[in-house]
């Protein structure tokens, strides 16, 4: 039930959508005869989208997500990375039979380079299948195709190709991999959505440390930097967005112990 609650929130809760969907209604009122509403809920429909997509909004609202945790440092030797899913369009790679990635590839690509620095670390790949409306791969196998194809020896990659959101990454993955004491595990996830990461991974009791990527932002100097196009701005506050709303909600849900957890 939560799962199909979160894909509701999340469409909900992306500040594009609700946008067209007051301008819609703007305009089915003016229809309808409540002119001066539809009118005046058109017109801020149009006004929220030239904010959101021009103004540095977004960056403003991913700053603080990106910044909250440093990468860890390279010493002492990680027994392993923890991969979390997003990197994939499973429904396209389904349909296309060959591996399509998102925006947050970087979850992936930076694999190659950490897998070469530390060759006899683990890397466990956590993300199943988060469509709901449609069939697709689940993520883990297209990352086990990916790793490969960099040259990751198969024997050090464990697959969990059950969880569909963070906190289900953050369970199933402390089920497979059995953490023992004095283990060193790195989280690798877009930088964005490290809080949210770790403070899963902290609730069910498997330590972490977080190794960012995937940054949107280049830090605080973006703070005032306007967008170039509506989409792309747009883009920006809908990813914050939904991350803040995911945030409050795990931690309303108490799957977090606060609203941004801290390193």
């Amino acid at each position: 039930m939560f799962f199909v609650l979160s894909k509701v929130m999340g469409f909900l809760a992306t500040p594009s959508n609700l946008a067209v969907m007051a301008g819609l209604a703007g305009g089915l009122a003016a229809l309808l005869g409540a002119r001066g509403f539809g009118s005046a809920l058109m017109g801020a429909a149009i006004l929220s989208l030239a904010i959101a997509g021009l103004s540095p909004l977004g960056n403003l609202l991913l700053i603080p997500l990106e910044e909250r945790f440093p990468r860890a440092s390279d010493d002492p030797t990680p027994t392993g990375f923890i991969v979390l899913g997003g990197s994939f369009d499973t429904v396209v790679a389904a349909s296309r039979g060959e591996i399509a990635l998102t925006k947050a590839a970087g979850r992936l690509t930076e694999i190659a380079e950490l897998a070469r620095r530390w060759p006899q670390a683990r890397i466990v790949f956590s993300g199943g299948s988060g469509t709901m409306l449609f069939g697709g791969a689940t993520e883990a196998d297209l990352a086990s195709r990916l790793l490969q194809s960099f040259g990751v020896d198969p024997e050090r990659i464990l697959l969990e190709d059950r969880s569909r959101n963070t906190i289900e990454n953050a369970r199933f993955t402390r089920e497979l991999i059995d953490p023992r004491p004095g283990d060193r595990w790195l989280l690798v996830t877009s930088a964005y959505h490290m809080p949210r990461s770790m403070g899963c991974f902290r609730a069910v009791g498997l330590q972490v440390e977080a190794w960012p990527v995937d940054f949107r932002t280049r830090g605080s100097e973006d703070a005032l930097r306007p967008f170039r196009s509506v989409s792309a701005g747009l883009s920006r506050v809908d990813v914050a967005v939904r991350e803040w709303v995911g945030l409050v909600t795990y931690w309303l849900l108490g799957y977090v112990s606060g609203p941004l957890p801290r390193p």
